[in-house]
């Protein structure tokens, strides 16, 4: 586990470059500098290359939303791993939505961590299960078939330098989810670097930082910031409301400040 909270943005399908401009710049303004503390963004594929140049490097770092397996090829309208490497520090991959909307199965979320550690891009790989699969008893197994799978072509060492969030289906607000509790996160949580000990051993298990991702917003993450093993949360629409998101950033500061 980190020392260090991970607060990363998904931009998701919002925000031209102008828009996207103006949100960096309120941010910007609104969040401090910490060594306790790494928040990433992640714009739209077109966004990310004008943020970079106007990005304070001392306070985001920038993610992808997505990216395609192959490094090169007759592949139309793709954008590689490759391509991104010296553009950004994270991709977030196996995204609900992409599973949803995109139909993208084990094997392809498999395909794009390996791409992404091979080219020097740290993963945020996304589990989760459904409402349905979560009713019917399933949760355990959902889970360890996106994190075994998923992590299937890397070594010790690669696993424990990569991210994984779990972010519940049946909780965002994309699917008119309800809200999980910190309890029923820890359970998910624990069960996931329980998986990974038990695949790569227990310095993977330790080092491996695991996120909480579903409906997340300055009024509730700090229940789930205080999560036992919890380094970080995901967060979806919040991230595009300067408001909302730099309240998320203050109230990790405030925990740490409170540990310390």
């Amino acid at each position: 586990m980190s020392d260090r909270t991970l607060i990363v943005g998904n931009w998701k399908m919002h925000l031209n470059v102008s828009q996207a401009s103006l949100l960096l710049h309120r941010l910007q303004e609104r969040i401090r500098i910490s060594s306790d503390i790494e928040v990433v963004l992640a714009p739209s594929m077109l966004v990310l290359q004008p943020l970079s140049v106007r990005l304070d490097r001392r306070k985001f770092r920038l993610a992808a939303q997505n990216a395609y397996a192959t490094d090169e090829g007759a592949f139309t309208g793709e954008v590689s791993f490759t391509m991104l490497r010296d553009l950004v520090h994270y991709v977030i991959i196996g995204h609900s939505e992409r599973r949803i909307y995109f139909h993208e199965d084990l094997k392809t979320v498999r395909a794009k961590v390996a791409a992404a550690v091979r080219n020097e891009i740290t993963p945020i790989l996304c589990v989760g299960e459904t409402k349905e699969e979560r009713k019917n008893g399933e949760t355990r197994k959902v889970l360890h078939d996106q994190v075994t799978t998923a992590l299937a072509d890397l070594t010790a060492k690669e696993v424990q330098d990569m991210v994984i969030a779990y972010e519940p289906v049946w909780a965002i607000s994309t699917f008119q989810g309800i809200l999980a509790k910190p309890d029923e996160a820890q359970q998910a949580m624990d069960y996931i670097r329980d998986q990974v000990k038990q695949l790569y051993g227990p310095k993977a298990a330790k080092n491996v930082r695991i996120l909480y991702g579903g409906s997340v917003d300055d009024q509730i993450v700090g229940g789930y910031l205080a999560i036992p093993g919890c380094d970080g949360v995901l967060v979806g629409g919040a991230s595009i409301n300067y408001h909302k998101f730099s309240g998320i950033i203050d109230t990790a500061y405030r925990l740490h400040r409170k540990a310390d």
